[in-house]
């Protein structure tokens, strides 16, 4: 197992396991600190292609392919349970989900969906040089943004 996979497989250990510790009050509570985590691993992980794509970390190919199938592991994952009525910015401590994510619960979906294809779309090419990571990251980008944009409140 590469020191990349490792990390990623501790970091995602340490948060299941804080969950099951009782660092989670309520059921409120865990959902917005379940998407909060989700959301992390995915900064964590673009953190690592984005450093390289704009050259401020060396170009692996190795270590873009494993943070690009995180990226495309950790989108896939159900996250039904992360979005409960009730935890919405101003109902829930420390939310930033604007209830547009349920008033447009079609339009969140299509937008998840557009993160499962960009990701897909950056593990098959992330592998392949820097110029592929470079314009692999785009859409990806674009997902995130055009997300973020509708359905989370801006801090």
């Amino acid at each position: 197992m590469t020191r990349f996979k490792k990390f990623s497989a501790v970091t995602l250990a340490c948060l299941c396991m804080a969950g099951s510790a009782g660092a989670i009050g309520t059921a409120t509570d865990a959902a917005v600190q379940a998407r909060q985590a989700h959301m992390a691993l995915l900064a964590a992980n673009l953190g690592v292609l984005g450093g390289m794509a704009q050259g401020q970390i060396e170009y692996d190919a190795e270590a873009a392919l494993a943070a690009a199938t995180n990226l495309a592991t950790i989108a896939g994952l159900n996250q039904g349970a992360y979005w409960a009525e009730g935890t919405a910015a101003g109902e829930a401590t420390g939310s930033n989900a604007l209830a547009s994510v349920w008033d447009d619960a079609a339009g969140f979906a299509a937008a998840s969906e557009a993160l499962t294809g960009a990701t897909a779309g950056l593990v098959a090419v992330a592998g392949d040089g820097l110029d592929a990571l470079r314009a692999g990251i785009g859409p990806l980008g674009g997902s995130c943004g055009g997300c973020h944009r509708t359905y989370r409140q801006r801090q």
